[in-house]
């Protein structure tokens, strides 16, 4: 894996003078970023010898706590593991009030051990690696949704929608309308400069379904260094906000009567030479791309925990919702899972539309390649594309709760060898435990539902 050379970071710091902070982080397995704040001489010592980071670093649950059965605790000592910049992560956060700039970094692959197989970056690159052995490279983009919220809750301790420009608080919302964006415009244009500073392509802004929700698309490109913009983004999105009293929210379902929020990833292969593979006049593509769909689809249910990790994933499955509910595929269609996009033939390609917007970026765009290389591989039929209602047509209905999911990823035969057995390790016991650490805490739903009646 090429990591950034020194000369990146000497020339940073002769452009950028005024940088006192440099902050360090690291995506673990649940997509938080985490690490260190580190003061401006201590920066080319990264990028020279690399930076040691715990081992317990990538086997936290979401909360931050020590998950033991990782194996990334007790046995191996907590031991430093050491990571390195990686390139084209070195910019600016212009939203910080001290001059900071922020860098990514990646374990190493001999030198970041025992905490390299946890790395997800790591997971994705190896799936990347094996399609492009055998002529496939692929091309992605993810389009995220968010809602912004007041940095203040409501009187009964609630998040509530943000204020909007005039000083009042949406309480309903027009899907596409452009009011909504202009009542945002001093967040979106803050959002959209530090993009740029941050060489992240955002580009279309979109007001959802629901008051204070959003989308904003990124453009396509090479599927790592897209994934790696994603995640940046979505640090970038929840600095911007708090900068303006607002939290940008990416849980999946944070509201039970409003739209949920989604992480719909756009695929296609090249070749060497960089044209569409999936690229036809006809509207289902190639039959490489029916091959790819077919993959995905055999590989959903054992990868749903990866596209949906948290409890809170499953409360946004719901019919006429826009969000699948089934292994269907169609073309143009977005009342099904895997969706073939209309448009000009060097355009085609597949919406990927089960993600959360909760998921980690580099997992989900792993699982679903891998998916996309079983498929090309066993040349497997998706069937006829579904036409109409494909919420009315469905057959076979996706797992609806964290625990079906879970087990569906630990009882695969085929998930290992596509993510990786030392990961997958990993991934299940963090899941296994904030699975039993959610189950056992009693809050308001309980009360409300049992406390008078049991």
């Amino acid at each position: 894996m090429p990591f950034a050379p020194v000369q990146d970071a000497e020339n940073f710091l002769a452009q950028n003078p005024d940088i006192e902070l440099f902050e360090l982080f690291i995506i673990d397995a649940n997509g938080v970023p985490r690490g260190k704040l580190l003061h401006r001489d201590e920066l080319l010592a990264v990028y020279r010898s690399g930076r040691p980071l715990p081992s317990t670093i990538l086997g936290l649950s979401i909360n931050g706590d020590d998950v033991e059965d990782t194996g990334l605790v007790w046995e191996v000592g907590d031991i430093d593991c050491r990571a390195y910049p990686l390139a084209g992560s070195l910019a600016r956060l212009p939203w910080r009030l001290i001059p900071t700039a922020a860098v990514q970094v990646s374990m190493h692959p001999q030198e970041g051990l025992p905490a390299t197989v946890a790395d997800p970056r790591h997971v994705l690159v190896q799936v990347i690696e094996r399609l492009q052995a055998e002529g496939y490279h692929p091309v992605m983009a993810c389009e995220l949704e968010f809602y912004l919220l007041d940095a203040k809750r409501d009187s009964r301790g609630n998040p509530q929608p943000a204020l909007d420009a005039d000083g009042g608080r949406p309480r309903s919302t027009q899907v596409y309308g452009l009011r909504e964006l202009e009542q945002i415009e001093p967040f979106l244009a803050d959002l959209y400069a530090a993009c740029k500073a941050q060489g992240i392509p955002a580009r279309t802004a979109i007001s959802e379904y629901a008051p204070g929700q959003v989308e904003i698309t990124l453009e396509h490109g090479d599927a790592l260094q897209a994934m790696d913009q994603a995640v940046r983004y979505k640090r970038l999105v929840k600095g911007v906000a708090h900068r303006h009293g607002m939290q940008a929210c990416f849980m999946a379902k944070p509201f039970d009567h409003l739209a949920g929020t989604g992480m719909h990833m756009h695929v296609s292969l090249t070749d060497a030479a960089g044209r569409n593979l999936f690229a036809s006049e006809a509207p289902a593509g190639t039959p490489l791309l029916r091959h790819a769909v077919g993959g995905m689809l055999a590989s959903l249910l054992d990868s749903l925990l990866i596209f949906c990790p948290n409890a809170n994933s499953y409360r946004r499955f719901q019919a006429n919702s826009y969000a699948p509910l089934a292994p269907t595929w169609g073309v143009d269609n977005r009342t099904v899972s895997l969706r073939v996009p209309g448009g000009p033939a060097e355009s085609r390609h597949i919406e990927h539309r089960i993600c959360g917007a909760d998921a980690n970026p580099y997992l989900a765009a792993a699982a679903i390649l891998a998916g996309i290389h079983r498929g090309i591989r066993e040349e497997l039929d998706p069937g006829e594309p579904i036409e109409g209602n494909g919420y009315a047509q469905a057959t076979t209905l996706l797992p609806t709760d964290w625990l079906t999911s879970l087990c569906a990823l630990q009882e695969s035969t085929w998930a290992p060898e596509a993510l990786g057995t030392e990961f997958l390790h990993v991934y299940l016991a963090i899941k296994r435990e904030e699975h039993r650490r959610f189950m056992g805490e009693v809050g308001e739903q309980d009360w409300r539902w049992y406390l008078n009646q049991a």
